[in-house]
């Protein structure tokens, strides 16, 4: 998810930057999206009610439990941003302040261990993210699972490493929604209480998994595997594809991370510069 760097570093937003719709690609001002018919009354309606309830009321851990089930409920049907409409996109953008103004962002330092994990994309408004999916829907083999952020930072004090991972398969040909995966990795480095600045460093296409159709077409099961077929099979296991995208003769593209709010469950984030917001929860540790 690559994010622009501003312009200079001494001037840091300590609160979270003024809500900007995303800049269109090329590609999604050229054609139409198709987007489903959802039921937006209600997700809407979900919205704001995360957003309405008194910030007293909801400042109680029940409170803060209610709002983060609330914002949630409103971006479940909207395909993680993709098929939201702009009065959905509104609604959620109220509900991610009003869970904004429950983290004591200002007063609380960024805690580096509970950053650190594994964090699953379930919203976003940001066009690096959105063409992914656009893509999924115009390539009628193309398929994008889930989608990750992986921090490594337990130990750290003053940053760390962390990778985008998206899980993405081509049908009949790989596993379904994780037949591979795709990588970018960075380094940050926490540049006040709740900025971190990251610095890409590679970008790999690894964990390949072909489907069974493949392999039988590969190395049929009635007939004995031979060498050259197991080859193929053990090379399409291990195959990594990396490009680095920072090098002596070239500086590596960075950009700014505002972290909006941070607990066990949930995180959210804005692109700083480029615009976009993210919401992830926690999730299970990636293999």
């Amino acid at each position: 998810m690559a994010l622009a760097a501003p312009s200079s570093l001494r001037r840091l937003p300590t609160t979270p930057p003024q809500a900007r719709s995303p800049p269109a690609s090329p590609l999604l001002r050229s054609l139409p999206l198709r987007k489903p018919r959802l039921r937006q009354p209600l997700v809407a309606a979900a919205a704001a009610a995360a957003a309405a309830a008194p910030l007293a009321a909801s400042s109680s851990p029940a409170g803060t439990e209610r709002r983060k089930h609330e914002l949630l409920r409103a971006v479940q049907e909207t395909r993680r941003g993709f098929a939201a409409a702009p009065d959905q996109r509104a609604a959620i953008e109220e509900a991610i302040v009003a869970m904004e103004e429950l983290g004591a962002g200002e007063g609380a330092p960024l805690d580096l261990a509970a950053l650190d994990g594994t964090w699953r994309l379930c919203y976003t408004s940001a066009s690096d993210v959105l063409v992914l999916f656009e893509a999924a829907e115009r390539l009628p083999l193309l398929q994008v699972g889930q989608i990750y952020q992986k921090f490594e930072c337990k130990d750290q004090s003053e940053g760390g490493i962390v990778r985008n991972v998206v899980r993405w398969s081509i049908e009949n040909l790989l596993e379904d929604q994780e037949g591979a995966t795709l990588m970018v990795s960075a380094k940050f480095v926490v540049l006040s209480k709740r900025n971190i600045f990251l610095q890409f460093e590679e970008v790999a296409v690894e964990n390949i998994k072909i489907s069974e159709q493949l392999q039988a077409l590969i190395a049929p099961a009635i007939l004995p595997r031979s060498f050259f077929s197991l080859q193929i099979l053990q090379f399409l296991k291990t195959f990594r594809a990396q490009v680095p995208v920072s090098g002596p003769e070239r500086r590596s593209p960075g950009g700014l991370y505002y972290l909006s709010y941070l607990d066990r469950d949930m995180l959210l984030g804005r692109s700083v510069g480029g615009g976009g917001v993210f919401i992830f929860t926690r999730a299970q540790p990636l293999l």
